[in-house]
This record gives structure tokens, C-alpha cells and sequence, in this order.
């Protein structure tokens, strides 16, 4: 089949883009004929929260044209003739927020042939952070397209308040596996220049408010001289402000706890955080699913999530980590739990089985409507 996927890859960073580029690299696997339309410009300056969107990292081996300009409108002929060129069977479009729903909307009416089908992988139906015209520019999007895969429950939820004739599946997020093979502790610590006699608990990823990094503050205060062995990495760049996060280490007395490594992580870097530590937290406020945890179970990390959105359906309580409430007393409680009680190689072994679960053969094979 011709496969075009319309959405952020290289030159752009980030999960958007190693989700599409891991994706067209399974179905060129399988032996399908695949072609990535990415952005000139994905967001203004203006409207993005970090310091960069362009990525160091290659894409080796795709075919990857930067056609889209996501908020000029008199782009989008020029994108949806370039797409319709290539005659593709599946148009593939990863939707995450809102705000590209008139430039994706309008490019996929446009670029549709007789023959081909638009399909969407949801992230999000509903964002995590509200503005006006959420609604109507999503309904916009949904309009649009002809079948949905949804990779938590929640978002299946989501879906029905804008669609309940479509067809729509769920599959869940594959493991992110594009950031290499694990490397021993002792490498990975190496690497990182940590002290080999301490363990390490990691936060990873772009730091935003609902990912509740200042409630694992609160819970790492609540351990005071508990576990003094366990230090904290906090792995990503801020996309948002990071003085009320500063104020608050201070405030609590944290910084001998804390390993901040505050800053865009590249993919070469990603297995040695993950390798050097022993447990993966993510204190969610609210969430749909993760591709963090994705990498986890990638590199066979147990990890602590809340009990929101689709995280609960990733991680199996007392099995492959725990599931607790998005509240410090219960995150602080957890991380007692696994050092002091929990069989860790028993949790790491039963993460490793949970890897057939979610390979990207599943999520493709869904896509061509396998």
C-alpha cells in the first residue's frame, strides 16, 4: 500500500515525532510504501513552551517532505496537492491538540482520494490544558476522518461526545523501542556521572503542570530521612515556568535528593537514563496515555503511576509497579513499598512479559483494518 503519514517528524523532536517515524518504519517492514509530510512550521515561537522544536537526532532510511506550515491557511492547498500526488491508500494523521485541528482538517478533506481512507491514532480528544473553541475545532478534525484508534479508554470516552457512527478501535500505545537496546547500570551511570552506590528513582519528560512534578516534590519531603540511598533524577526540559519548581525545593529542603538534569534529552541519552535507574514515577495529575511508560516497560523498569486517564491500564498494581492516587501521602507511601518490601526482580520479570502486548505490528496491522 502507499501510506502517507501527515504529522511532526525530523526535523522536529519529541514523542509526535518518534511515534510517526517508529510507526513508518514498521510499515516499511512489512513492506508497504511510506511517505512522511511534516511541517515547515509546526508551532510560532510564540505558542511553543521550550527552547527548541528542532532535533539533533537523524531519521535515516525515510522519506520525510516538510510541505505543512500549521497555521498559514493559504499553505494548506499546497500541502493536500502534494499529498494527493502521491495517491496514498492511507492518509495516517496523529491527533494531540486542538489547535492543528483546522490546518490537519482541512489538508486531509483536501488530499483524500476516492480510494484512500484518513485514519487517526487519538492521543487526545480533549486537551489537557482548555481554551477557547476546543470543541468546535476538534468536531472540525473528527468531520474529517474515517476510522479512529484510541490508545486508552478514557479517550474512547472522549470520542463519543464528537463521534458515535465512525468505527473506532482501541490499541494500545506500542513500546518506544527506537531509543536502542538496554545498556548494564553500570554503564549507564557511567555515562550520566552518577555515584554507582546510590539508586535512582526517574521522572522523565517535557515538564508541564498536569504531570504533578511538584506533588512528587511533596512526597520526596515526606520520605525526610528515609531511604537515604534513593536519590530523584528529573529528566526534561520545562514547558512551563520553572521558578514556582525551584521555590519549592528550596521551600522544602530537597536539593541533596534531587539530580537535575533539567534540559532536552536526546535519543542517544534516553536508554542511559532509564538503564541507570531502578524505578520510573509518573505523578500525573491527569493523563490519557503515556509513551513514557512505553519506554519503561521497554526497558523493563517497574514504574509508580496515578489513577488517572489510561495509566492505570499500562501498569498492573503490585505486579509491574503500583497504581495510587495523584496525592504525595500515596506516591511517597509507594516508593517506600518498592525498596523496602516489593520482590524487584519478580516486578522486573513481569514487565518484561508484558512486552508482547504492545508491539507495533498490533497498531499497524489495526491501521490497514487487519
Amino acid at each position: 500500500m502507499k501510506i502517507v503519514i501527515v504529522g511532526t517528524a525530523y526535523p522536529f523532536r519529541g514523542g509526535l515525532a518518534a511515534f510517526n517515524e517508529r510507526l513508518a518504519r514498521e510499515f516499511i517492514s512489512m513492506g508497504h510504501d511510506v511517505h512522511i509530510a511534516t511541517f515547515t512550521v509546526q508551532y510560532p515561537k510564540i505558542l511553543f513552551p521550550g527552547k527548541s522544536q528542532m532535533s539533533d537526532d537523524q531519521a535515516p532510511g525515510l522519506k520525510i517532505s516538510r510541505w505543512i506550515h500549521a497555521f498559514n491557511p493559504l499553505n494548506w492547498p499546497f500541502a493536500a496537492k502534494k499529498i494527493k500526488s502521491l495517491e496514498p491508500d492511507i492518509i495516517i494523521c496523529k491527533y494531540w491538540l486542538p489547535l492543528m485541528a483546522p490546518c490537519f482538517g482541512t489538508i486531509l478533506r483536501w488530499s483524500k482520494t476516492k480510494k484512500g481512507q484518513v485514519v487517526s491514532i487519538l492521543d487526545n480528544i480533549i486537551p489537557h490544558e482548555h481554551r477557547p473553541g476546543d470543541n468546535v475545532f476538534t468536531q472540525y478534525f473528527v468531520n474529517t476522518v474515517d476510522r479512529f484508534i484510541y490508545m486508552s479508554h478514557q479517550v474512547g470516552d472522549d470520542l463519543k461526545i464528537f463521534n458515535r457512527s465512525k468505527p473506532a478501535i482501541f490499541i494500545p500505545h506500542p513500546i518506544y523501542d527506537n531509543y536502542g537496546h538496554a545498556v548494564s547500570k553500570n554503564e549507564a551511570i557511567e555515562y550520566l556521572h552518577l555515584d554507582p552506590s546510590s539508586k535512582y528513582v526517574l521522572f522523565f519528560g517535557f515538564i508541564r503542570e498536569y504531570k504533578g512534578l511538584d506533588v512528587l516534590y511533596d512526597a520526596i519531603a515526606l520520605l525526610q530521612n528515609d531511604l537515604p540511598e534513593v536519590k530523584f533524577i528529573i529528566a526534561g526540559e520545562y514547558y512551563t515556568d520553572s521558578r514556582p519548581y525551584d521555590e519549592q525545593i528550596k521551600r522544602l529542603k530537597i536539593e541533596n535528593r534531587l539530580i537535575l538534569k533539567t534540559r532536552f534529552i536526546s535519543n542517544e541519552a534516553v536508554k542511559h537514563y532509564f538503564c541507570a535507574s531502578d524505578l520510573v514515577v509518573q505523578p500525573y495529575k491527569t493523563a490519557t496515555q503515556s509513551g513514557i511508560a512505553q519506554i519503561a516497560i521497554h526497558f523493563s523498569k517497574p514504574a509508580i503511576v496515578t489513577k488517572v486517564g489510561g495509566l492505570h491500564e499500562i501498569v498492573h498494581d503490585g505486579l509491574t509497579g503500583f497504581v495510587v492516587e495523584p496525592i504525595a501521602v500515596e506516591i511517597s507511601a509507594a516508593i517506600k513499598k518498592f525498596f523496602k518490601q516489593a520482590d524487584q526482580a519478580a516486578m522486573i520479570t513481569a514487565v518484561e512479559n508484558e512486552k508482547k502486548n504492545y508491539e507495533w505490528r498490533n497498531m499497524a496491522n489495526a491501521i490497514l483494518g487487519v
